[in-house]
């Protein structure tokens, strides 16, 4: 019985390989059919996927519940703006800004990670809003009128919108490749034990705070990269939008509803937040009031979320890191 299950896992992991490997060499080829429209939303989507994974990183897997992650999507930004300033080539610069975020990370983590729960929580949403202060009075950012990346402005604009494209197809993959590897090996399962119980994780050997910080600079490399690729697209860069709490609240809702501690749920949860961005974003209030209920309705009825629900119900999954989230 044993063999016979291992077996049929192999067979199953085989088919998902195979099928994300087709899917992802589709989206690569995608630009030389597809409309310029077209490739805009799937680079929005791509966005969005990167943020709900790396939030559900944080909380789903390491019990790290953030509403301040949008510090380190304004900085990638940031980031970009000044190297390209110093003359660094923009799509360069928009790699090495996400990394720069990402290794501000590893001094904030020394402070943050500290901290507990809700005390964690609100810690990273001041330094957000320290950060945005900041960032505000560099004269190049000209405070909350904000500036361009006015270098993208020479390249081809099919080109560009192409190039973006590309660079949120392959950072998407790759850092939801780089997550999987964490997850599926021993970071993986300290992080779980850590969320489960970090004093018992403790007792057992678990360097807890050198997992916490891991999983803290990945998540935050993810939403960085997230970040330029935002600014790449729509060019212009204000940081009450960039460093907004908004893209918090985004994230929760995506990880709520796909699916909180699975791999799968966050990209489920994205997909359907496009969907519904499209379909009501310009209804302003009501649109942010109407996601708010539907996030509390699968808090108190999906608690799993859509892909806890669809693996209980059928028991696929296809990317199994043998975790299960605490009820």
């Amino acid at each position: 019985m044993a063999l016979d299950t291992m077996a049929k896992s192999g067979s199953a992991g085989r088919l998902t390989g195979i099928a994300t490997l087709g899917l992802l060499l589709a989206l690569a080829v995608l630009p030389a059919v597809a409309g310029g429209l077209a490739i805009d939303k799937l680079t929005t989507l791509f966005v969005f996927v990167l943020l709900a994974a790396m939030w559900n990183l944080l909380a789903g897997y390491a019990g790290l519940a953030s509403v301040g992650q949008q510090v380190f999507f304004g900085l990638g930004g940031y980031f970009a703006l000044r190297l390209v300033d110093a003359g660094i080539p923009p799509y360069m610069a928009l790699l090495l800004g996400a990394c720069g975020a990402a290794l501000l990370a590893v001094p904030l983590s020394y402070f943050v990670l500290r901290l507990k729960g809700g005390e964690f929580a609100i810690a990273m949403w001041v330094v957000a809003e320290v950060v945005r202060v900041l960032v505000m009075f560099d004269p190049l950012i000209q405070g909350e009128t904000g500036t361009s990346l006015i270098a993208l402005n020479a390249v081809d604009p099919e080109l560009r919108r192409n190039l973006t494209y590309w660079l949120a197809l392959g950072a998407t993959t790759a850092i939801l490749g780089l997550a999987y590897w964490l997850l599926c090996g021993r970071t993986g399962a300290a992080a779980r034990a850590i969320r489960d119980d970090e004093e018992a994780a403790a007792s057992l050997g678990i360097r807890v705070f050198r997992i916490k910080r891991v999983i803290f600079v990945v998540a935050a490399l993810g939403c960085a990269l997230a970040g330029t690729i935002w600014l790449s697209s729509a060019i212009t860069f204000q940081p009450r939008s960039a460093f907004g709490v908004q893209w918090t609240v985004f994230m929760l809702f995506m990880v709520l509803v796909g699916g909180l501690g699975t791999f799968e749920g966050p990209i489920l949860g994205a997909v359907l937040f496009f969907v519904l961005q499209e379909l009501f974003g310009d209804f302003g209030v009501w649109y942010l009031a109407g996601l708010g209920v539907i996030a509390i309705a699968f808090a108190q009825l999906l608690p799993e979320g859509l892909w806890g629900a669809i693996r209980a119900r059928t028991g696929i999954d296809l990317f199994p890191t043998s975790s299960r989230r605490r009820p």
